[in-house]
């Protein structure tokens, strides 16, 4: 038999092929998430690192008012088998986490504050436990969420590895569901507005005027919105107790801010300058519940002047839409009456091309406990922060927010307590990428610098 040799070029051929494929395999780079130790170093490093411990560490508000601290020298004792600081989830038995496997995934008030894709459950029976986190930033992925569910199922263990990395490449994020109108009360009101249109590339502010028919006080304690996509805010008004009813707005006119060339309706603004806040969101779904007790007062033989603001940036015309809940309770069950906070910056310019940091101070004159703080501003802010000023916090952050459009509703609980003299320290970034000086208006292409919250005395 005749034997087969092989070419020597074709040898040298497969020679260095081979020292090419060994040399690629020994100088690719491994993937980094395989180098982590164990599934909770995994979720340290890759979750609670990126997206947690800039609020929950040593020291800070955030970390001080939950009594959570997550950065790794400590985040893994801080969460095990201990009673969450939030009152209500304490009353309903909850843990931060604890090991029990499955059974821990629907005890756990961590599971409850990071799960996202609950948002609707969350916001609907559990207004009190405040808001989902991260506070200020995006939710966490669905394969963040799935990591962190298998490694609980698993028994939430220090050591080991009980999930699997390829999970963090799922990088889909929740959406919130689409506008669904709400039940009514069983105790309050509950307001329409709409549909309306809103052209394309345009700014739609409008206000109607809704009488409560109220012949005494009334107290709200909780405060429902949903609103069609497209919206900027929403916001309930009503105007002072000494307001003459003579020119009150005439009831369920719709009023719009600007006329159809743009100008301002001065009629519209006539009534703007008796305003006095009383709730409102920029989230298209909002649930907020005041603390156990604390209610916020509305006059006997008032109304409220409705706003939605819809900013269509689409060559569409889209629909605007609003429901509103207001819960009401007696007033006999009200330990505290709410006031509202309103701390509006109205007086800066923000130069053409430029990035802007804007500071402005607030001082109370009285000894008052917060309990609730947002943001507002518009489409060139980047940055919100509130820090504590004066007192032994003073220079403390308290609060953040990233999203202009949807700003954190901070929920603190217990209140922060700031004594007379104390205060906040609001510092908003604005990224003016247009060639106009930019100043405080109504249009979401101008600014505003805003933070609205709630308090009692």
């Amino acid at each position: 038999m005749k034997s087969m040799r092989t070419p020597s070029n074709l040898i040298l051929a497969i020679s260095l092929a081979f020292l090419i494929s060994c040399n690629s395999d020994s100088e690719s780079p491994e993937n980094p998430l395989e180098n982590y130790q164990s599934t909770y170093d995994l979720i340290q490093g890759e979750i609670w690192d990126r997206s947690c411990t800039s609020c929950h560490q040593s020291g800070t508000s955030f970390a001080n008012q939950s009594e959570l601290v997550l950065t790794v020298d400590a985040s893994y004792d801080q969460l095990m088998n201990r009673v969450p600081q939030n009152a209500a989830a304490k009353a309903d038995g909850l843990v931060l986490l604890g090991d029990k496997g499955l059974e821990s995934v629907y005890q756990s008030f961590l599971w409850e504050k990071i799960n996202a894709q609950d948002l609707e459950h969350y916001y609907a029976d559990h207004p009190e436990y405040g808001s989902i986190m991260p506070l200020g930033g995006d939710f966490l992925t669905n394969g963040e969420l799935e990591l962190i569910r298998e490694w609980i199922v698993a028994g939430a263990p220090r050591n080991g590895i009980v999930a699997d990395v390829k999970l963090l490449e799922n990088t889909d994020v929740y959406e919130p569901t689409a506008f669904e109108v709400l039940a009514p009360p069983t105790q309050g009101y509950q307001f329409h507005v709409g549909p309306f249109e809103v052209g394309p590339n345009e700014d739609r502010e409008l206000f109607t005027y809704k009488k409560l028919n109220n012949e005494s006080d009334i107290f709200i304690e909780e405060v429902q919105i949903t609103m069609r996509p497209g919206s900027h805010h929403f916001i309930l008004y009503n105007f002072p107790e000494d307001y003459p009813t003579s020119i009150l707005p005439k009831e369920d006119i719709i009023r719009d801010v600007y006329y159809s060339n743009g100008a301002y309706n001065e009629i519209t603004l006539f009534y703007m300058q008796y305003h006095q806040f009383v709730t409102g969101t920029q989230w298209p779904w909002m649930r907020y519940k005041f603390p156990e007790g604390v209610a916020l007062r509305i006059p006997a033989n008032t109304g409220f002047d409705l706003n939605s603001h819809y900013a269509n940036g689409s060559d569409e015309t889209i629909q605007g839409e609003v429901y509103a809940n207001i819960h009401t309770i007696n007033e006999e069950d009200v330990v505290h009456v709410a006031e509202i906070l309103q701390l509006n910056n109205q007086n800066f310019v923000l130069p053409a091309g430029q990035i802007t940091t804007l500071q402005k101070t607030y001082t109370f004159d009285t000894d008052i406990n917060v309990f609730q703080l947002y943001s507002h501003a518009h489409q060139h802010m980047t940055e919100f922060k509130v820090y504590i000023n004066g007192g032994d916090r003073n220079g403390e952050l308290i609060y953040v927010a990233y999203d202009w459009e949807h700003p954190p509703i901070l929920q603190m609980d217990p209140p922060l307590a700031l004594k007379s003299g104390e205060g906040f320290r609001l510092e908003a970034t604005y990224d003016n990428d247009e060639d106009r000086d930019l100043r405080f208006g109504l249009r979401s292409t101008d600014e505003m610098m805003i933070l609205f919250g709630a308090y009692y005395e």
